[in-house]
């Protein structure tokens, strides 16, 4: 990594204003007071490391999950400074702490390139903090401070010695402010992973050292994003054998893109500003998939492929492609309605060069890879033409047009999408059930005839082909794919209500695969719901009462007393009847929904290409891994 020369000390911290708003309102600057505001915090520490790491003086990370739930980051880089700011008459350690916007990412040239959210990180995660410990190393000194909601408890000491440089935060996240403070490892283990990838030679260590959760992972890529890609791809069949990496810096912005192609039909795409994922995507993006399109148009037309008056659609040309775009900039600018769309237009020029200097060449320089990307493309084109007439014949032009809704749906008459949901039921039986126990004003029910279809293992034109498919996308009103509108949904909620055996699990997963695939927009804003019928009614006396699972069964049937109690075992929403399902499943007041979120898409794809891909050894491993968490699978 290139080192920035230049003097960092305590005259680059510069003031923009004052702390008192953070605990007021926290989600104005972590987003949410809920668990994924929680380990935001986690990473607004980590963020800070990252930017030494970016200027060339840190390569070592650790983040400790401690066994009293506080969290401890741990960096080998410069350390905060240490003097005194002459304007503030304090160390610079407690301005940074203690300062909304004080930081040394203000222009006063302590860091060229920062991923951090504009300097407002460690000040934010003390404000919210129970209590937080801050010790530096530097200059021979290793330097400590206390702060409790805050507020410094005596000013920067130095404590002892030291032997080397770096910055060690410790914080308990304020029970006063946050819904829960139990950090989850596997929840912040993802975004770390990722932090990993993107720079390339940097080592993470992560551990938990809670009772009875001990877990620890070392994160270190010197591939960087080209392994990203190549992890991305291991389940796959790749067309060739390593991802193309490319590399360029024009002026002050570097461009990083590790490419490769595989023989699948989903187009996996992730962009990152400055280590932030941009999920909407922005200039870096567009200059990506502009370039990509034109370069391998001109190629196939230059090499005979295509024809003159042939033209590959850029979902053509992207079909089957994981591209991973990382770009680092000075001044990034973050727009789009969650501030994740970068929107400085030099980085599209730059993207562009670096395309057309790398990825023209490698299809020069390597003639049968190139055909085979070009057929494939081509062939894309054919079956994306062949399901055109299908998506339009499904697709609904507005959501007033009832005429078109699928004849099996029994809608609510609420209008207002806000306040309606559907809920997608296994089978004509279950489906007579649920329409007789439901609140026609607000709830819709849409049964399902038999398995949809896997569309992790079909083209689209096949997808649009199946009935129960067609009828979903009709009666959600969104839309599918690119063309996925959240503001066109009928129901805000998506509930998905299967039986509690081998079979409708196998139903709920293949409506998942579906949703990820074709509607994720829906999985990220939170409107897709599993729900959560009981396993169990338990009888005595005439007194009725629902069991949701085996422990909590054992518990009533304790509470009651075994003897004279008749115990039910459910294996299908039918065995219900209507008062019963709606009394335990599809009341409001009483049900009990999982919604499904999504906070690592990664994951996600790697998880879904696995059970429901190509691969039937995939699965086999995944289960004979996994097989030890299942107590007792009902057949």
């Amino acid at each position: 990594m290139e080192k920035v020369q230049h003097e960092y000390g305590e005259q680059e911290i510069q003031v923009l204003e004052g702390l008192d708003p953070v605990r007021k309102r926290p989600g104005m600057y972590i987003g949410s007071t809920d668990e994924r505001g929680l380990h935001h915090l986690i990473t607004e520490i980590v963020d800070n490391s990252i930017d030494e790491a970016l200027a060339g003086f840190c390569d070592t990370i650790s983040i400790v999950i401690n066994k009293d739930g506080s969290c401890s980051v741990e960096d080998n880089g410069r350390g905060i400074p240490t003097g005194i700011h002459k304007q503030e008459g304090i160390s610079a350690v407690e301005l940074v702490l203690t300062k909304l916007h004080a930081g040394g990412k203000f222009g006063g040239g302590g860091y060229k390139i920062s991923g951090g959210l504009h300097g407002v990180g460690l000040s934010v995660v003390n404000a919210l903090s129970e209590w937080l410990t801050v010790e530096v190393s530097q200059n021979g000194q290793h330097h400590k401070q206390e702060y409790n909601r805050g507020v410094p408890m005596a000013p920067l000491k130095v404590v002892g010695d030291a032997d080397k440089s770096g910055t060690k935060i410790t914080f308990m996240p304020d029970d006063e402010i946050f819904d829960a403070i139990e950090f989850k490892y596997d929840q912040t283990k993802a975004r770390i992973r990722e932090i990993a990838y993107l720079n390339r030679g940097l080592t993470i260590h992560m551990e938990d050292t809670r009772e009875g959760i001990e877990k620890k992972d070392t994160f270190h890529y010197e591939g960087g994003i080209s392994q990203f890609v190549e992890n991305l791809n291991k389940n796959k069949e790749t067309i060739f054998e390593t991802p193309l990496y490319i590399e360029e810096k024009h002026g002050e912005n570097i461009v990083e893109i590790a490419m490769q192609y595989n023989d699948g039909y989903s187009e996996t795409i992730y962009t990152y500003a400055n280590n932030i994922n941009t999920e909407e995507g922005g200039a870096h993006l567009d200059g990506f998939k502009q370039s990509l399109t034109r370069i391998v148009n001109n190629y196939g037309k230059e090499s005979k492929v295509l024809k003159d008056d042939e033209a590959l659609t850029g979902d053509d040309v992207r079909e089957g492609l994981v591209a991973i775009i990382s770009v680092k900039l000075p001044e990034p600018q973050f727009e789009g309605q969650t501030k994740t769309k970068l929107g400085n237009a030099d980085m599209r020029a730059s993207v562009t060069k670096a395309m057309n200097d790398k990825f023209a060449s490698f299809l020069e320089e390597n003639p049968v890879l190139a055909k085979e990307i070009i057929m494939k493309s081509m062939t894309a084109k054919k079956a994306r033409e062949a399901a055109r007439k299908a998506r339009e014949d499904t697709r609904r032009k507005n959501v007033l047009e009832f005429t078109t809704l699928p004849g099996k749906l029994s809608d609510c008459t609420e209008k207002n999408a806000k306040f309606c949901e559907i809920f997608i039921v296994e089978g004509d039986s279950a489906g007579g059930t649920a329409k007789q126990g439901r609140d026609r004003r607000f709830q819709a029910i849409l049964p399902l005839r038999g398995k949809i279809l896997n569309v992790e293992k079909a083209r689209e034109a096949r997808i649009f082909e199946n009935t129960e498919i067609k009828a979903m996308i009709t009666a959600f009103g969104c839309g599918i794919n690119q063309q996925c509108k959240v503001e066109d949904l009928r129901y805000d909620r998506i509930v998905c209500m299967t039986d509690a055996d081998v079979d409708g699990s196998h139903i709920r997963i293949l409506l998942l695969t579906f949703f990820f695939r074709f509607m994720r927009p829906l999985v990220e804003g939170g409107h897709i719901y599993i729900a959560q019928p009981p396993l169990y009614k338990i009888t005595k006396n005439k007194n009725v009462r629902y069991a949701y699972s085996d422990e909590e069964m054992q518990a009533i049937t304790e509470e009651i007393g075994k003897k004279g109690v008749d115990l039910q075992r459910y294996k299908g929403l039918g065995e219900m009847n209507a008062i019963q399902l709606w009394d335990t499943t599809m009341d409001p007041e009483h049900r009990i929904l999982l919604q499904v979120t999504m906070d690592d898409a990664v994951l996600a794809d790697e998880i879904f290409n696995t059970l429901m891909g190509e691969k039937p050894e995939l699965r086999r491993e995944f289960i004979n891994n996994n097989a030890k968490l299942v107590a007792e699978l009902d057949v």
